[in-house]
């Protein structure tokens, strides 16, 4: 005997059309149910068991170590001979700010849904809702222009290397949008595997900074006349040491670049293996993994960091650091052409255009992750984005758009991605302060919000040296909160509840008649009283003409939060002054009786009936209350959210209103 997977072929069936198979490819992980995430922030399956610490640390890398790419080149350009003292600012706000607080969000936070997530936790209701999308704006911010940046930076390595045709000058813009391109063409047929081949070229790229930077401090050591030259211009220039100390606060905000990376270090929680399957040590290895990532490459990057900005600045010409010139967004790059020859300067731009193309992968797997994690459950996004494939076409366009805008120019985008980035840092510093507070650590809340201060003070430095990242960052903003509300009406009269819980007492109230019919009158919770009850069972007999000994059961809906969408109903039997009553909480009173109904008739096989009574009001600000407050218009919202819900109206629970 043969046993077919597959049906045999039949030549005689109609063949779908190609819109048909084009929205079948498009949609083809739509299902919310199957779990399936692209990239380096969806969650491992269960039958895995994710990846060592310090592979995952590599996926992080390659957004992080990628700015060695441009760091050194936009230090020099910002602060010249003062640069490298400016780079130690930046290491040691790393080290002693950064670190902390992400070390504080990944316990706090050990599913990878990061401050955004603790903030959201904090200010619940509509304030909390309203707070994730405009940080949200900043995440778009920070990981589009951390794709562009780092194309277009991409870009300006391969253009500059003297291997490579020269008609290729001048041609940034269309290799950027080739770049980009590419890079949606890796997700529209799949992003998998990312960890290993983050390894591959995070160690690759680190060992051949590492073989560059010895070589320059080698070359520095024996031209040692070089660091007296520096210190010469430095003395010269600035004199005064509190001057000195003020300019590198001054030029702080511009190189909040080389601080990329932690918001993803958090991201990708779910990948690190932990060292047990029980729930509490599971989280606790997971815990442990990432603190020792965020450390391990904090220090990395702060050695390259301080080297780099040392090495730079004393071996290259300051005017090749200005636009047009050879080092411009590309300093270590410029010195392994000089110092090493062609051959090694080629093998450093592959590695460096590699990892720059890869970092942009990183920030798209990012946006696909985070984009689903929020909107579709707060009811704010279409149903198709949940599905990749769109999203990666819509981040395209966008990512093709801020290209053409800012010409390609990595010094253009600079301060929007410091932006995105800065925001972030001190939403998630703000985030641990709180949190701290909250648990009565005085110490650490003063530690934290001294950490918050000084990011409060670069954020809005940079805002104002460079408000074009604000700028974008508003528009972002702008777009998400209007596509948010718009997506919320439209889908406002959808089912909410993920699934209908009911206990022992609500199955033996809906279970007492085999035949039915089964009766319901809703009733608004704020009166209680039994002579509430009364009146509203009276009123339902006399306007319905029910039966005198048919006893309907009530159906209360408690209010919790209007501001959520998706939620797991618990329906509750309870009795009340000698009356029946199914009682629930949900976020709005329409979809949650709905809900209810539909799971009552899928589970006795009867009909339910449900009777309600006129909301007086004016029906538009009835209809407003329901939109913002989850209550309102209930009758015919209801009726019209089981319409939608199922289109045979021989199938439909009935709705009565009197």
């Amino acid at each position: 005997m043969t046993t077919l997977s597959l049906p045999p072929f039949d030549p005689s069936a109609p063949r779908a059309r190609p819109a048909v198979r084009l929205r079948a490819w498009m949609l083809h992980d739509l299902p919310a149910a199957s779990g399936v995430k692209l990239g380096p922030h969806g969650t491992v399956d269960a039958r895995e068991h994710g990846h060592p610490w310090w592979k995952v640390m590599c996926l992080t890398g390659v957004d992080y170590f990628s700015t060695l790419g441009y760091q050194p080149a936009i230090a020099a350009l910002a602060a010249g001979a003062v640069s490298p003292l400016a780079t130690m600012l930046v290491v040691l706000v790393t080290l002693c700010g950064a670190l902390p607080v992400y070390r504080r969000v990944a316990e706090e936070s050990p599913h990878g849904s990061g401050s955004i997530a603790m903030l959201e936790r904090l200010l619940p209701r509509w304030r909390g809702k309203l707070l994730v999308l405009a940080l949200l704006g900043f995440v778009a911010t920070d990981f589009m222009i951390t794709m562009t940046l780092s194309a277009a930076d991409a870009t300006a390595h391969l253009i500059e290397n003297p291997l490579l045709p020269h008609w290729l000058a001048g041609q940034n813009v269309a290799i950027t949008l080739v770049l980009l391109g590419a890079l949606t063409a890796v997700f529209l047929r799949g992003f998998r595997e990312a960890i290993g081949v983050a390894v591959v070229v995070v160690g690759a790229y680190l060992a051949l900074n590492a073989v560059l930077v010895a070589v320059c401090l080698a070359d520095v050591l024996t031209h040692p006349l070089v660091v007296g030259d520096w210190w010469q211009v430095l003395t010269a220039s600035y004199g005064n040491p509190l001057l000195i100390v003020a300019v590198v606060l001054l030029v702080f905000p511009k190189l909040a670049l080389g601080l990329s990376g932690f918001e993803t270090g958090v991201a990708v929680m779910p990948q690190i293996r932990a060292s047990s399957q029980a729930d509490g040590d599971h989280l606790a290895g997971r815990i442990h993994g990432t603190r020792r990532l965020l450390t391990t490459a904090a220090l990395i990057m702060s050695g390259f960091l301080i080297s780099s900005s040392f090495v730079s600045i004393l071996l290259i010409p300051a005017q090749e650091f200005q636009p047009g010139g050879a080092a411009n967004g590309r300093a270590l790059a410029y010195l392994a052409h000089e110092l090493m020859g062609p051959v090694f300067g080629s093998v450093y731009d592959a590695s460096t255009i590699t990892i720059l193309w890869f970092a942009g992968a990183s920030a798209m797997a990012g946006l696909l992750n985070v984009v689903p994690r929020y909107l579709p459950r707060y009811g704010m996004a279409p149903g198709w984005t949940k599905a990749s494939r769109p999203l990666v076409l819509v981040f395209c366009a966008i990512a093709f758009l801020v290209t053409v805008v800012f010409d390609a120019d990595v010094d253009a985008q600079g301060g929007a991605y410091a932006t995105g980035v800065l925001v972030l840092i001190t939403s998630a510093a703000a985030a641990v302060t709180l949190s701290a507070r909250s648990r009565g650590q005085r110490r650490l809340v003063w530690g934290f919000g001294t950490v918050t201060a000084a990011f409060v003070y670069t954020t809005a430095a940079n805002i104002v040296e460079r408000p074009e990242g604000i700028r974008i960052a508003s528009l972002f903003i702008l777009g998400i909160v209007v596509i948010s509300f718009i997506s919320r009406t439209r889908r406002s009269f959808e089912l909410h509840a993920t699934h209908v819980h009911f206990d022992e007492r609500a199955v033996e109230l809906i279970a007492q008649s085999d035949t039915g019919p089964l009766l319901f009158i809703a009733h608004e919770p704020k009166r209680l009283d039994a002579e509430a009850y009364r009146k509203k069972l009276a009123a339902a007999r006399a306007v319905n003409n029910l039966p005198a000994d048919e006893v309907p059961v009530f159906l209360e809906v408690i209010v919790d939060d209007s501001s959520d969408f998706e939620t797991e109903l618990e329906v509750h039997g309870v009795r009340r002054h000698g009356y029946d009553i199914l009682e629930v909480h949900g976020p709005v009173v329409p979809n949650t009786i709905a809900s209810v109904l539909l799971h009552i008739r899928d589970i006795t096989g009867l009909m339910p009936h449900v009777y309600f009574r006129w909301t007086e009001g004016n029906p538009i600000s009835n209809l407003l209350r329901f939109l913002v407050f989850g209550e309102g218009e209930i009758a015919p919202v209801t009726r019209e959210i089981l319409r939608e819900a199922v289109p045979d109206v021989t199938n439909r629970p009935w709705v009565h209103v009197g």
